[in-house]
């Protein structure tokens, strides 16, 4: 455990030294401490992951606080790994990334401080089993986080995400708070493992105490109808925090519901069906908006959401065998929910770090502004290709592997012993179907709008690919991450089994997971075999037919194709939207022509969220409303407002009186 304390020193010694030195050198000192600090927290994590044991280590505090109780164990061991990987990835590709702010002079001390005071944050929440110090450090997690969704605080827009995001987190915390009081109060301690006493005697407030701990913790990992922030946030920050952000850091809410269902034992029919049904809109919502967005990276905030679903619903469906005495159904539900975590992890921040790269050369987000990338910018649309085909859940790439646990354990659930369960399993295999089919319409528009085809504006025109080997590289290190994890997936699967086996405890039923998963590489490697035919074809025809003839596009009788000719983003995906338009507030902005021959008519229509139209929107006018009636007490008189204070002061002794 003295490992990981020293990791967490040496990121946080990082942060400060990032304040003092040379504007050019503090992203790569950044990058030096992150190195050799996560890559100490690996080592005890990959030894308990290996080993299953657990490393201990208590900090003794005043009588008043008694100790922080810090555990290493397999379940936090896969999150510091995730962790530590992906965060480390993210910082080298800043490098590259924030170049162009750094020319144009802007301060990176309080970036970089942040960036590394967010990662050791990140990995203190796995650790610590204190419930007051969770919060500190929980807290300090969801603050750090917000100054650099901030960074470009300049834009009205990045403010206005930023505000929003730190009151969701805010009520991400009243509601881990109330938990944390509850039990403190039960328990008569704030250590983790008197909760888990505590919640193993009363069903009642274990109850009560996870759908507390779910709601604070799904307002962080974005399940619906918590998820509002994420569209806004994401796209408002830098790119490598966006993939760092949806990458890892939501994850830290999935680590906090598995940290409850791990004290809970065995959870309750009624909560495990709450987390499946959320799960499941969750997924359906995220997907459905995400085939709406024309902004890239609100396209990924919103395929966010989806994988968030996703997971969600293999951590219900291991509830769902828990509570239901089904081992191989938790087994299953579980290791695909946990590999989901570390399979969104890659591709995703694969997907932002692509998208970033097309928008430091375009400087649009905007998919219908784009077009014909793939020529100019062939490495970049070659990765967002790999991550759309990973994300989509297809072989032999990861997201594969992960969607395919889940479907295994939802059909080892259909011999079910209730008919609602049943029915339950049925309606969810067809919405994760569902999903992966949504899922592939949505980036076939986006890779297809983006990169194929002709220009469809100037941002798209003489664009050269950044040569830059350090947004490269990191790019190309998670792309065959996806593919190793998809051809190889029996590797890598054994590690995340040892904190399933954690929460299951059955041992007995891993020779049968392994040989579902034995199934998904024989999958993996019959699609890996059709790539390579394919591939082989093709150099064959090249060497048979080497010689090069242009044609131009068929266009019925039109020998001249324009940008105006080919699908729009819109266009792609308006006889999917128009089927379901009662999920959909249309908001069009149309400028009629008033000439002949007009030159600035057009017609622009947004889908907007439901939920942040018709619940967040009201609210806050309801809000604004009640809050303008008190603008005549801001009148600037200091007696006053003296006053005031003084009526308030006496009404909170008569009550601090009356109550005693």
């Amino acid at each position: 455990m003295e490992y990981f304390l020293l990791a967490i020193g040496i990121l946080l010694t990082g942060a400060f030294l990032a304040l003092i030195v040379k504007e050019q050198f503090k992203l790569k000192i950044s990058a030096i401490f992150a190195l050799i600090g996560l890559g100490t927290a690996l080592f005890p994590a990959i030894w308990a992951l290996i080993t299953g044991n657990f490393l201990e280590s208590n900090i003794k505090l005043s009588a008043m606080f008694g100790q922080i109780h810090l555990v290493l164990d397999p379940l936090s061991a896969i999150f510091v790994v995730i962790i530590s990987i992906m965060s480390f990835i993210g910082l080298i590709y800043a490098n590259g990334y924030m170049k162009p702010y750094l020319s144009k002079g802007m301060n990176l001390s309080s970036h970089c401080f942040f960036l590394l005071l967010l990662i050791a944050s990140m990995l203190g929440v796995t650790v610590v089993q204190n419930g007051l110090f969770f919060l500190v450090v929980w807290e300090i997690m969801s603050l750090s986080s917000f100054f650099l969704v901030i960074f470009e605080g300049e834009k009205k827009e990045v403010i206005s995400a930023g505000i929003k995001y730190l009151i969701y987190m805010h009520f991400s915390v009243i509601f881990i708070t109330a938990m944390v009081v509850l039990l403190t109060n039960s328990a008569n301690s704030l250590d983790f493992a008197e909760y888990a006493k505590v919640l193993h005697q009363n069903p009642h407030l274990a109850n009560i105490a996870f759908v507390l701990g779910f709601i604070g913790f799904g307002i962080k990992a974005g399940f619906v109808p918590f998820h509002n922030w994420l569209p806004d946030a994401h796209p408002a920050a830098p790119t490598h925090v966006s993939g760092i952000m949806s990458g890892v850091m939501i994850k830290t809410g999935i680590y906090g519901i598995l940290r409850i269902i791990l004290m809970l034992g065995t959870p309750s029919k009624l909560v495990s069906y709450m987390v499946l049904i959320i799960a499941v809109i969750s997924a359906l919502y995220g997907v459905l908006y995400a085939i709406t967005q024309h902004d890239i990276k609100r396209l990924l905030a919103y395929h966010s959401i989806e994988n968030i679903g996703i997971i969600g619903i293999g951590i219900a469906l291991g509830m769902l065998g828990l509570a239901y005495g089904n081992p191989i159904v938790a087994m299953l539900g579980f290791a695909g929910g946990i590999m989901h975590v570390l399979n969104h992890s890659i591709f995703k921040e694969l997907l932002f770090f692509s998208a970033g790269s097309t928008y430091l050369k375009t400087h649009t987000r905007n998919i219908e502004s784009l077009g014909g990338l793939i020529k100019p910018m062939p490495y970049t649309a070659l990765m967002f290709i790999i991550g759309s085909v990973a994300i989509c859940g297809l072989p032999p790439f990861n997201g594969f592997i992960s969607e395919f646990l889940i479907y295994a354990g939802m059909i080892q659930g259909l011999p079910a012993p209730e008919v609602s369960l049943f029915i339950t399993l049925v309606i969810t295999i067809a919405a994760l179907g569902m999903v992966g089919t949504m899922a592939i319409l949505c980036f076939t528009k986006a890779s297809g709008i983006m990169y194929l085809g002709e220009p469809r504006s100037d941002a798209s025109k003489n664009v050269k690919e950044d040569s830059s080997l350090v947004m490269l590289i990191p790019m190309g290190v998670l792309a065959l991450l996806t593919f190793i994890i998809g051809v190889f997936p029996q590797y890598f699967v054994s590690f995340i089994l040892v904190p399933v086996t954690q929460i299951v405890q059955n041992e007995n039923t891993l020779m049968i997971v392994r040989s579902i998963v034995d199934m998904t590489s024989l999958v993996s490697g019959v699609f890996l075999v059709f790539i390579i035919a394919l591939c082989v074809l093709y150099i064959l025809r090249t060497l048979v037919n080497n010689r090069e003839e242009e044609h131009t596009t068929w266009g019925c009788g039109y020998d001249r194709p324009t940008a105006r000719m080919q699908y729009t983003a819109s266009s792609y995906a308006s006889p999917f939207i128009s089927a379901l338009k009662p999920l959909f507030k249309r908001v069009s902005h149309i400028k009629k022509p008033k000439e002949l021959f007009p030159k600035d008519a057009y017609y622009e229509q947004e889908i907007e969220d439901i939920e942040e139209a018709y619940i967040v929107k009201p609210i806050l006018r309801w809000d604004e409303k009640i809050l303008s009636r008190f603008e005549r007490i801001q009148n600037g008189n200091i007696q006053q407002y003296i006053l005031v204070g003084l009526v308030f002061l006496l009404l909170a002794i008569i009550g601090v009186f009356y109550i005693g």
